[in-house]
């Protein structure tokens, strides 16, 4: 792996930014509108209501979320210096938007946000029932991101200091050429481009910009159902999620001298990490059902933890035993939110 220093700037993430509207519900508010525990969907028109009535009716709280967001804030939890991630989204002229300049400022994100005027601050609806969550995202500002942002004079800085790019598979649906312009910039550099699959049905319905962009995916992150919707997306016949993986790392890539990583998560199962062409099975530590608060964030935390040990040099092994350690740290907050500091230790 390429060994970076701690320096400013060195990792820049694109998603989109979103305040999570958090409460705990029952399974009757998820058949309401539909929604499914541990789903990840984007908002319709029979979804509007559900956001006041998290508010009025289920005491919710607000979190800064989006998932790029929330993973670039667990990195820095984890380096412990501020400003070493760099976060490019679009969101509202309104309070929401500065409540998550306040966030990522305080987490030490550097955020470049793009604001606009046309639609308020994204939201997330986060129903949590027992130690499952399920999203319903309104992305609002969030999907008038432009690619032109990227052209502004701060944020060409930092991309031309950024040595590893980050992108949720959501973004695809926002502004794939935002993406493009820095898989190509990480390619013609010699670069890390990462990407999540994000959610079943980024491979569903995106197949197109995502097969695009696959090329330039030099370390690919996903859970295993969404790994199973790429693997049907991609035409792949595996339903063995170590074959997927393996098969998932020979998709076609521009840079045939760095192979692809490919990351799939299982929960509490042992996590596949596809290293050139080889699998290893990284265990996950148990932890007691009676700890596990909330499930929210945990595949943001993990990708959070991975991508800081990615930026210090180490093992791919250690950054997957660090996106553990940052999962399981998560999980027992409400939220994608930690406290105290970081202790994670190489092992």
């Amino acid at each position: 792996m390429d060994s970076f220093s701690g320096q400013e700037g060195l990792l820049v993430g694109i998603g989109n930014p979103l305040l999570d509207i958090s409460a705990l519900v029952g399974e009757d508010l998820l058949q309401k509108y539909g929604l499914e525990a541990d789903g990840a969907i984007m908002a319709d028109a029979k979804h509007m209501p559900l956001y006041q009535e998290l508010i009025d009716k289920y005491n919710a709280e607000f979190i800064a979320g989006g998932s790029v967001q929330n993973s670039l804030r667990v990195a820095q939890w984890i380096l412990k210096k501020p400003h070493v991630c760099t976060y490019f989204g679009c969101i509202g002229n309104d309070d929401y938007g500065k409540i998550l300049q306040q966030r990522a400022t305080a987490d030490g994100v550097l955020s470049r946000y793009q604001t606009t005027s046309a639609a308020p601050t994204g939201t997330c609806a986060v129903l949590v029932t027992s130690a499952h969550r399920s999203l319903c995202a309104n992305l609002a500002a969030a999907q008038n991101f432009t690619v032109d942002h990227l052209d502004r004079e701060d944020c060409r800085r930092s991309i031309e200091s950024a040595k590893l790019f980050y992108a949720s598979g959501f973004f695809v649906a926002v502004s794939p050429e935002s993406i493009m312009r820095l898989a190509a910039h990480a390619h013609a550099r010699g670069l890390v481009f990462a990407m999540n699959l994000s959610a079943p049905f980024v491979s569903q319905f995106y197949k197109e910009p995502l097969e695009k962009l696959l090329p330039y995916i030099d370390v690919l992150f996903g859970n295993e159902s969404e790994a199973d919707a790429f693997a049907k997306a991609f035409n792949i016949d595996h339903t063995d999620l170590q074959q997927m993986a393996l098969a998932f790392a020979d998709l076609p890539k521009l840079n045939p001298a760095r192979k692809r990583v490919v990351v799939i998560t299982q929960g509490c199962h042992p996590v596949i990490l596809v290293e050139k062409s080889t699998v290893s099975l990284i265990s996950v530590p148990k932890l007691a059902p009676e700890k596990i608060v909330d499930t929210n964030g945990a595949g943001d935390a993990f990708t959070g933890g991975f991508l800081s040990q990615m930026i210090l040099g180490k093992s791919y092994a250690t950054c997957v035993r660090c996106g553990i350690y940052a999962a399981a740290h998560v999980i027992q907050h409400s939220g994608c939110v930690f406290s105290g500091e970081s202790n994670f230790v190489e092992s």
